[in-house]
Formats: structure tokens, C-alpha cells, sequence
């Protein structure tokens, strides 16, 4: 890569590449479609980003380029805040196009040029509509956290921009898992992609210590505030199942004294910036959310997340914990368990093909350290394997 890219590089304190880097990032610099599925926080924003760059130091600015499409906004905010880390010591100029703001600085930037947009597929089609998106120059595109976009159900928007595009480019497709529901996308999009599987099914990294307590739902801000007692919780996220559940953990947590901050739909795009920026900046110790922030929240040395509701799909559970132990780094997840949660519990040991471990329940010590071993049963629509 150019050397001016590996000073990016070395300035935010990269010295080894990932496994999905390593693979993915020579055929991308070839000028190759690449379909890769890997674990969140495996690397891959770089993985895309730096054959990218690498690509457009070789063309004229002031025309869009590269385009990146990602299901959220927060996503789409730390995949251009990456990408323009890493071109720090270029000229090359990144924008990120997303709902909850104003129109006005995306136009200015589809006007510019910006040498690379990344867009929400929902804003992005509102600017191809009101005629604001200039696209006609992409030579390269990305879907990234596709298996998300498809969960929220993007793909029509997805195929309509699609649509907008350019044939002759380069097109690169990253997601966590790549169920069977996007295959026809995949090969729409496509052309003798390089494949790269690093995660046949959807599993936490090894440095993640996953650990489950058995309360009471009515006991379960009462357990988190005794963890929350000590000085090994330093920074979480406790993911909740509503906003409204959130709102009320999140006001219980302060009156405990407890540094918090909320993170979930009804609050605005500057108030989500916000609280993601102070808790980034140690400016509170908890981050209560809901499953807005589960995927595409990278922030560094987060130590925990806590579920403070079992998630309903077992899929989730992975991308709620993913948010730490992330790039090799070591992390807790702590999952709280009533008892009408317990099959949840018993969907997401089935998927991750392990029992997860049971600690003793400081709020009543006398109890036995381990749950009764759940019994699994197979319905005749899935097969036992």
C-alpha cells in the first residue's frame, strides 16, 4: 500500500493485521469483488477501506468515487470517521450521509465530490429522489453489516440504488453472517467474487468471557447496581429490550449515583452523537440501550456489556456481546436470566453450541452456583445434529 496510507495506519496504533484483513485486503487491491462474512470487530471497516483508498489516490478528485452503505447511523458515522483516520495524510475527503440532520451539508458534499459517501440506504434514497446524490462516477461499492440491512428490512432500498449505479465497478459485500435470504443479492451484485469465510456460524471471539446470572425480574436493577458496587465495572453497556425499559434503568442508575447515559431510538441523532462521544470519553460509566446499538458500535477498551434483558433472537445475543473483546482485545459479557427467559437462553446455547457458565447471584449468595442443566428439545422442523 502507499506509504502515506500506512502512516494512517501506524498513527492509529495498528501493527498486525486481522485474519480478515490478511485475506481480503490483496484481491480488493486487485480490483476484485470480494463476499466475505467474519465476526464483528474482526477488522473489517479496514478491510474495505484501505484497498479504497489505495484505489482512489490514483484518480482525480472532486467527483464520488467510493460508496458505502451501512444499515445505521452510527455505523455509517464510525465507518467515515475511520476511513478518514486512515487517509489522515491524504488529500482524499470522506462523507457521511445519514437521517436525523439536515440535508443541507450532504448536498455540499455530493457537490463537492467527496471522494467517498457513506450513506444509509433510507437518506441515501431520499437524495437520489429529491436529485441531490451524485453517483454517476462510483466505481466502487460496499454493503457492509448486509445481514443487518436485510433484518431491517433495506433490501429494496438497497436494490433500488443498485439500480443508480454504475455495471463496471468493483463491488466488495462484508456482513457477519450471510444467511440464505440474501444469496439472489449477492449474486446480483457480484462478479466471480473472491470468498472469504471466517465465520461459518455466528460464534463470539475467544477472548469474550461469557457469564450468566439467574434473577428475578423484579431484582434485576437491584443485581446490576451490587456489580456495579465493586471497581471491576468500568465501562458497559446494558442492553434492554424496550426504550421505555431503558429509560427506567437509566434514571434508576443515576439516582444510585451511577454516571449513565441512554442510547435508543427516541432520542435525537445529536443526542445519540453525544452519548456515544461523553461515554467514549469516560464521561459515564454505563451506556443503557436498546438493540439500535448492537451492531456497528465500536468503542475501545469497552470492558463489558450486560444484558439486562435476554435478547429475543439468539442471532442478537452474538452482536450485543460483540461490542467488546473486540480486535483481539480480552471482554465480559454478562447475561441476566429470569426464569420465563430461560428458553431464550437455551436458543442462544443452542446456536453457540455450548453452555454458557452460571455464577452465584450475589444478591443471594446461599443459592447453588449452577442452574439445572436445561433439557433440549429438537422439533421435527430442525434437524438434530
Amino acid at each position: 500500500m502507499p506509504p502515506q496510507l500506512l502512516r494512517g495506519v501506524q498513527d492509529l496504533g495498528f501493527t498486525e493485521p486481522t485474519q480478515i484483513q490478511t485475506l481480503a485486503i490483496p484481491p480488493a487491491l486487485q480490483g476484485r469483488d470480494v463476499l466475505a462474512s467474519a465476526e464483528t470487530g474482526s477488522g473489517k471497516s479496514a478491510a474495505f477501506g484501505l484497498p479504497i483508498l489505495t484505489a482512489l489516490l490514483k484518480e482525480p478528485r472532486g467527483k464520488t468515487r467510493a460508496l458505502v452503505i451501512a444499515p445505521t447511523r452510527e455505523l455509517t458515522e464510525q465507518i467515515a470517521q475511520h476511513l478518514t483516520a486512515l487517509a489522515k495524510h491524504t488529500k482524499i475527503r470522506v462523507a457521511a450521509v445519514y437521517g436525523g440532520v439536515g440535508f443541507s451539508p450532504q448536498v455540499d458534499a455530493f457537490k463537492r465530490g467527496a471522494d467517498i459517501i457513506v450513506a444509509t440506504p433510507g437518506r441515501l434514497q431520499d437524495h437520489m429522489t429529491r436529485g441531490t446524490a451524485r453517483l454517476n462516477d462510483v466505481s466502487i461499492l460496499v454493503l457492509d453489516e448486509a445481514d443487518r440491512m436485510l433484518d431491517m428490512g433495506f433490501l429494496p432500498s438497497v436494490q433500488r440504488i443498485l439500480r443508480r449505479l454504475p455495471t463496471d465497478r468493483q463491488t466488495m459485500f462484508f456482513s457477519a453472517t450471510l444467511p440464505a435470504a440474501i444469496s439472489a443479492l449477492v449474486r446480483e451484485m457480484l462478479r466471480d467474487p473472491v470468498r472469504v469465510e471466517l465465520a461459518r456460524k455466528p460464534t463470539p471471539v475467544e477472548t469474550l468471557r461469557q457469564t450468566l446470572y439467574a434473577v428475578a425480574q423484579e431484582h434485576k436493577t437491584d443485581l446490576l447496581v451490587e456489580l456495579l458496587k465493586g471497581n471491576t465495572i468500568y465501562s458497559a453497556i446494558a442492553f434492554t429490550r424496550t426504550k421505555a425499559r431503558a429509560n427506567r434503568l437509566a434514571a434508576t442508575l443515576q439516582k444510585h449515583r451511577i454516571a449513565t447515559d441512554l442510547l435508543h431510538g427516541d432520542r435525537s441523532q445529536s443526542q445519540r452523537t453525544r452519548a456515544l462521544e461523553d461515554f467514549k470519553d469516560g464521561k459515564f460509566r454505563v451506556l443503557v440501550a436498546t438493540d439500535l446499538a448492537a451492531r456497528g458500535i465500536d468503542i475501545a477498551d469497552l470492558g463489558h456489556v450486560i444484558n439486562y434483558d435476554v435478547p429475543g433472537l439468539a442471532q442478537e445475543y452474538v452482536h450485543r456481546v460483540g461490542r467488546t473483546a473486540r480486535a483481539k482485545a480480552e471482554g465480559d459479557a454478562i447475561t441476566f436470566v429470569s426464569s420465563e427467559e430461560e428458553p431464550l437462553i437455551r436458543s442462544i446455547e443452542y446456536l453457540l453450541g455450548k453452555r454458557l457458565a452460571r455464577s452465584k447471584n450475589p444478591l443471594f449468595p446461599e443459592a447453588s452456583v449452577e442452574a439445572p442443566k436445561p433439557r433440549v428439545v429438537y422439533s421435527s422442523r430442525r434437524k438434530r445434529r
